[in-house]
């Protein structure tokens, strides 16, 4: 049986800048139960804005800030969750995911 990944890579369409540093990537780690802590399941699914920006400076590298995350891009926050949520799933259900 195949291992799915427990790491995806997102190309923002719009870069963020970090001091002299120009993010054009972000690397989301699976979450963890404790990096869910205080969301409500049901509405990261949904990828409510709120619950996403709890969700992601917990689980990308580099760790975005809470101010980085209120700056997305919105094409490139839903890329992100997408990607946050496509996690979430069962794994039969990634197996057919084109995103895995």
């Amino acid at each position: 049986m195949q291992e799915l990944n427990t790491e995806k890579t997102v190309t923002l369409d719009s870069p963020l800048k970090r001091g002299d540093t120009v993010i054009d990537s972000i690397t989301i780690r699976k979450p963890t139960s404790g990096a869910l802590r205080g969301v409500r399941l049901q509405a990261l699914m949904e990828m409510d804005v709120n619950a996403v920006m709890v969700v992601l400076p917990r689980v990308t590298a580099p760790a975005l800030t809470a101010t980085e995350v209120l700056e997305l891009d919105p094409a490139d926050l839903v890329a992100l969750a997408v990607e946050v949520v496509t996690f979430l799933l069962p794994k039969s259900a990634r197996q057919d995911s084109p995103a895995s």
